[in-house]
């Protein structure tokens, strides 16, 4: 079993910053790729940010320059800086990892989300 664990959403107000955390446990074998999606209410499910399973970090262009994915290998941890927040940001921020539990087997992971609410 796996768990990915999301921490860190809020309310803030425009223009501040907020760092997310997603952190996964359990029957790991190797991570291959880490993704932050967002949903607003109505919107489908974006990408927003994420480490491919070729190496690459990916950005949506909404956030670019704005937010910082990283990661922490030793902590199967990782993060989403989102600075100079917007109201257009708001949205439920979830975590998706393609994970191998074994050297053959590998499946796709979600976290239960966390809320980030930005005031204009």
């Amino acid at each position: 079993q796996v768990q990915l664990v999301e921490s860190g959403g809020g309310l803030v107000q425009a223009g501040e910053s907020l760092r997310l955390s997603c952190a996964a446990s359990g029957s790991i074998f190797s991570i291959n790729a880490m993704y932050w999606y967002r949903q607003a209410p109505g919107n489908e499910r974006e990408l927003v940010a994420g480490f491919t399973s070729t190496g690459s970090t990916i950005y949506a262009d909404s956030v670019k320059g704005r937010f910082t994915i990283s990661r922490d290998n030793a902590k199967n941890t990782a993060y989403l800086q989102m600075n100079s927040l917007k109201p257009e940001d708001t949205a439920v921020y979830y975590c998706n990892a393609i994970i191998r539990t074994t050297a053959r087997y590998e499946y796709s992971y979600w976290g239960q989300g966390t809320q980030v609410t930005v005031s204009s």
